[in-house]
């Protein structure tokens, strides 16, 4: 599909209930589409709502308006009024996503956690726990780490893990909230790499970075979120 995504008239409000229910409107008339091997990029300052239109984007909140069309089973689906299980196999099928944190089920070793993504699109887990080791190699984690659960790592090997874990699918959109943020320069250019490969094979890419130079390397596009204010006037 040459445009995987596409996001129309999106608004999103969060209601205060410790304040009387207040609403705090903080995106309105979000509207873009990303293509197959594109990185665009959410750009603004902190509070702007970058994480907030990746997370409707997944289906970790609510839309309050408008639509955001994937493809699925051939046919295109609203994420926005699609059901929980709906959206649940929209995850597994055509959206990737890489938070800024690591979540996982403790003792559960850091190659067991890459691979789980792709044992749970039925492959083999052997097959799995080898696309594992090669994406751990390249990102630099210690092997002598890799039969250990990752709660015992630092902040830089846990998030070196959870980049090898949102990058060993192959699904066709793939969300990176800041990915480089908890890494030094070395880690940071394989990041680079790694997003070049997905462009390649046609994923489209629609990041968070914070990181000026990395922002530089990989974006096709940037989009100013403050754009999406509520109340602003578009241009």
């Amino acid at each position: 599909m040459p445009t995987p995504l596409v996001v129309s008239d999106v608004a999103k409000s969060f209601t205060m209930h410790l304040r009387d229910g207040i609403k705090l409107p903080v995106i309105a008339s979000v509207s873009f589409s990303i293509k197959a091997g594109e990185c665009t990029v959410l750009g603004g300052p902190s509070g702007a709502g970058k994480s907030s239109i990746l997370k409707m984007l997944y289906g970790n909140y609510a839309v309050d308006e408008g639509q955001i069309i994937v493809m699925h089973d051939d046919g295109l689906i609203d994420l926005a009024t699609a059901s929980p299980r709906t959206v649940l196999a929209i995850r597994r099928q055509m959206i990737g996503y890489v938070s800024q944190f690591l979540r996982t089920v403790p003792r559960v070793s850091a190659l067991d956690v890459v691979a789980e993504p792709l044992v749970e699109r039925s492959e083999d887990r052997e097959s799995a726990r080898g696309k594992a080791r090669a994406l751990l190699a390249q990102l630099n984690l210690p092997e002598k780490l890799w039969a250990l659960p990752p709660a015992t790592f630092s902040g830089g090997e846990q998030q070196r893990v959870n980049i090898a874990r949102g990058f060993i699918t192959e699904h066709p959109i793939l969300l990176l909230d800041e990915p480089t943020a908890s890494l030094d320069a070395r880690n940071r250019d394989v990041v680079i790499e790694l997003i070049a490969a997905k462009k390649a094979a046609g994923v489209a890419l629609l990041g968070i970075f914070h990181d000026h130079d990395v922002r530089e390397a990989v974006a096709d596009r940037i989009i100013d979120v403050t754009a999406f204010a509520p109340g602003k006037i578009a241009a």
